[in-house]
Order: C-alpha cells, then structure tokens, then sequence
C-alpha cells in the first residue's frame, strides 16, 4: 500500500523544529557516492518540467524521486509529486504533494543558512516576494534567532500586506510594506530573495553594509536575481558549486566556481568558514538539492504513520 499525503494533511503533520533538525543531518551527515541529477527542460508553452533524482541520505532506508510542473503565471506556480520509495525493495512507500514539501526544504534550508551566516546581532529582515519559500524562511529563522523589524515587498501589494501583518504579529516585531525592493532592503541587516526574475533586482550600493543576503530564485538557467556586482563583493556560499555554476546564481551572473566560498554542507561541517570579517557581505544562494526532498519527505511520512494520517492507495490493485 501507498500512503497519499496532500498538502493540509502535510501542513497538519510536518513541524519546522523537526524539518530544521532533519535538513541538519542531512548537511553534516556523510555525503553519499550516488550521482544525483537536477533536470531542467523547456516546454512549448510557459512553464518548465524539473525532475530531481534520487534524493539519498546516509542512515535514511529510503528515497526521493521528484517531478514538477513550473508554470510562473499560475497559481499554485509548482505543481507535482515527490515519490518516497523503499531503498532496498523499490516499494512505493508514499507520493507526497511536491509544493508543500519543496516550500518546506528549500526555505527551512535557507533558514538554517542564513542563520550561518548573519551576524548575531541581525535583527532586522527585508523579505522580497512574499510566497511560500520566503513563508517558511521566515518560520524557520523565528525558530533559530530573534527578529525584531520586518519590511515586505511583491508586485501583488495585498500579498506582502498580509504577510507583513501576520508574521509581524506571530514574531511581536514591528513590520512595513515597501513600495520597491530597494526601499525594502535598505537598513535591513538580513534580506531574503524569493521570486521568479530573469533579471537582477538588487545591487551592490542597494545593501547595507554586513547585511547577509539569502536569494531562492536562481534555481533554472536564466533566472536570476543579484547583480553581478553584489555578488562580486560578497562571500558566496552555494548549496552545490557545479550547479550554481550550470544554472544557479553563479550562472546568472557568468561567474565560474572561483567565486563560492563553499558549500552550507562545508560551512555547517566547519570544513569553510562562514562570516570571515564583521563588515562584509554575505549571500547564500542555493538550487535546491534532491536530498533535501527526502529530509522533508520521510520526516512527513514517519509523522503520518504515527498520526494515522493520509490516505492509503494500492497502485498494484
């Protein structure tokens, strides 16, 4: 039998401590000689097809094969499943909604970056593009530091309004809506970038001095959200450096490996550095990893099997 998780029954199961703590292993756990393949392929419409195969972490029994349909106009923009499959028997454990999950790893994992990277004192945010990522970089920094100020920007105003007075009022910070996001990141000591742009948003003179800069939307061959400039005054970190090289921020910027500091695996292993001087920029820029996937995913699972939740399905019926 394979267990269906949509995304309320998701929602109702996953917890961002326990997400958190599941993305930490798999950072420091050891790396597995598996190749693991991001694939990203145009169609004749608007949207873009993604597969990401396999996700695999060391001491988890299963893994991850993810599909997803990226259309930038629509709402939800990614729709698709993530099949969690049996290591040793193939068996088809579950298929989990790939949104609810991707949202979860991708910004919990940005959390747990620019938390690495921000200086102790940062306290104030600037968040750009006010979607389900930067929705849960924002639950999942709450969890590991203290926010107090939160200034918002999206081209849709009432979403960033919305978003500005919920997480204001769930963190007991003041929170504003800026009209531009050179506006919004102008004192912010750290800046999240999550949206769908083919052409960079903010610059080097746009950044406050020590501030740390997260950007999510260079995950695809020619999106891209930083400015050559900004990037080339700052520490990189990257998730993976062939990628961010091949379609990542790095890509974006036509800027080759010498320009990442590192890895977050690195960084979080103590193999790199983070922060190296009190005053500089930093920028973690990840493209989204197919392990990351299994983190989120088996963590829901195990969660579902001991709530009694989702619903059972026999594809071999």
């Amino acid at each position: 039998m394979t267990l269906l998780l949509n995304r309320s029954t998701l929602e109702g199961l996953l917890d961002p401590v326990e997400c958190l703590d599941a993305l930490r292993r798999g950072f420091t756990a050891e790396e597995v000689d598996v190749q693991a393949r991001r694939v990203v392929a145009s169609l004749p419409g608007p949207g873009t097809a993604t597969a990401l195969i396999p996700g695999v972490i060391d001491g988890v029994p299963a893994y991850t094969v993810k599909v997803n349909a990226k259309f930038p106009t629509r709402r939800p923009a990614l729709r698709g499943v993530i099949c969690l499959h049996d290591l040793e028997t193939g068996e088809l454990l579950a298929v989990l909604d790939s949104a609810t999950v991707t949202a979860w790893r991708t910004g919990l994992a940005a959390a747990l970056g620019t938390h690495a990277l921000a200086r102790r004192e940062a306290v104030t945010v600037a968040v750009i593009g006010a979607g389900a990522q930067s929705e849960l970089v924002m639950r999942g920094l709450a969890e590991l530091r203290q926010v107090h100020g939160l200034t918002v920007c999206d081209l849709d105003t009432g979403r960033a309004t919305d978003f500005a007075e919920r997480h204001g009022e769930r963190l007991g910070t003041p929170a504003a809506v800026a009209a531009d996001p050179r506006a919004a990141v102008r004192d912010a000591a750290i800046v999240i970038v999550a949206t769908w742009a083919r052409r960079p948003i903010l610059h080097a003179a746009d950044i406050a001095q020590g501030a740390q800069v997260t950007s999510l939307g260079a995950d695809e061959p020619g999106k891209t959200e930083l400015s050559a400039d900004l990037l080339q005054g700052a520490r990189v970190v990257v998730d993976d450096v062939a990628l961010a090289v091949e379609m990542g921020v790095l890509a974006g910027a036509g800027m080759d490996v010498a320009q990442a500091a590192g890895t977050l695996r690195d960084l979080l292993n103590g193999e790199v550095p983070g922060r190296v001087r009190e005053g500089e920029l930093t920028v973690y820029a990840p493209v989204g990893l197919p392990w990351q996937d299994l983190a989120v995913g088996w963590t829901a699972y195990r969660a579902a099997l001991e709530a009694g939740a989702g619903t059972s399905f026999d594809f071999l019926g």
